[in-house]
């Protein structure tokens, strides 16, 4: 196995080589190139390196899927800042600000053909059983976004309601580059279920770490200002498993929502959740899920010294400051 950030190298030279950004017009192809050279964790195409050397010993075999999960994945931002009419990405400039909301679309729409595309390049015994999970998978992702939209207009989210969603919107996307990773590499569908299984766990220890960083992160080192869910009113783990209280301190932070957007209400909203200890709550339930994901690795067939490699990738994106 090899270090995380390898993979990490591996695909990023795999999304240059693969060319995604040339094209003509340049109005279609231009802003793909934009949003793909803007970098990221590459997690998904990590993860799916990752599964692949695990079972196989020959990530290369997993290289233009892995691009195509990285292209699925950006295909979902360029919409989703549409849809949250966000001018901001990854410390600069949307698609939709920097060119507009039609091209947002329209070159989204075309990261998603060249994401099947690039999925499609296996084996062909493999073929069908990689286009079925990826397109469960791809289901399951808008699944989740209609259901992060409908929570904007809701008062009452409950926490249970909110892990459902995030599974959807986060996680199935890392156990879809777990599993066709794994098949790749020689996996058994026992095997590639069970790595399934730890990427969505993985992804919602993930999410719940960013929520939580998003409120009591250092913004010098998280990349982008603090307290953005807070001044949005975004549902987070935070906020629902505060709320969910129904207690004095969750009546004060309603209160706080209804605030308007401003530095005021972020250090309110801060000071309630350091009131009823929710950092505590959010580290808590991210030890809950990744040592979920841990069970889950525990049930596939790799030796403890590979299955040791993706402990750690846990304890990298569990513990991150950013």
């Amino acid at each position: 196995m090899k270090r995380i950030s390898d993979y990490a190298l591996m695909a990023e030279e795999a999304i240059r080589d693969a060319g995604v950004g040339a094209g003509t017009p340049a109005s279609l192809y231009g802003p793909i190139d934009y949003a793909m050279e803007a970098g990221g964790k590459r997690l998904r195409p990590v993860l799916m390196l990752m599964a692949a050397d695990a079972f196989g010993d020959d990530p290369e075999k997993a290289l233009a899927p892995a691009v195509g999960i990285e292209l699925f994945h950006n295909f979902t931002l360029l919409h989703d800042d549409v849809m949250d009419n966000s001018a901001t990405r990854r410390g600069r400039e949307s698609v939709m600000a920097k060119w507009d909301v039609n091209t947002a679309i329209l070159s989204g729409d075309t990261m998603l053909t060249q994401a099947t595309r690039e999925i499609s390049k296996v084996d062909d015994k493999l073929l069908r059983n990689v286009l079925d999970r990826f397109n469960a998978m791809a289901l399951e992702v808008y699944e989740g976004q209609r259901l992060d939209m409908d929570f904007e207009k809701m008062e009452n989210v409950s926490p249970e309601a909110y892990i459902e969603m995030i599974q959807k919107k986060t996680g199935a996307l890392l156990g879809c580059s777990a599993a066709i990773g794994a098949l790749i590499g020689g996996a058994s569908d026992k095997d590639a279920e069970a790595l399934y299984r730890f990427g969505v766990m993985l992804g919602t220890a993930f999410q719940i770490e960013d929520d939580r960083l998003d409120t009591f992160g250092d913004p010098a080192v998280f990349g982008k200002p603090i307290g953005g869910d807070i001044r949005n009113n975004k549902q987070t783990f935070l906020m629902v498993s505060a709320l969910a209280r129904n207690d004095e301190d969750a009546a004060a932070l309603r209160a706080v929502i209804a605030l308007e957007p401003s530095d005021t209400k972020v250090k309110a909203a801060t000071r309630i959740y350091e009131r009823m200890e929710m950092p505590a709550v959010c580290t808590k339930a991210v030890a809950e899920y990744s040592s979920a994901a841990m069970t889950a690795l525990k049930k596939t067939s790799l030796s403890p010294e590979k299955k040791e490699a993706f402990k750690k990738l846990v304890e990298k994106l569990t513990g991150r400051k950013k």
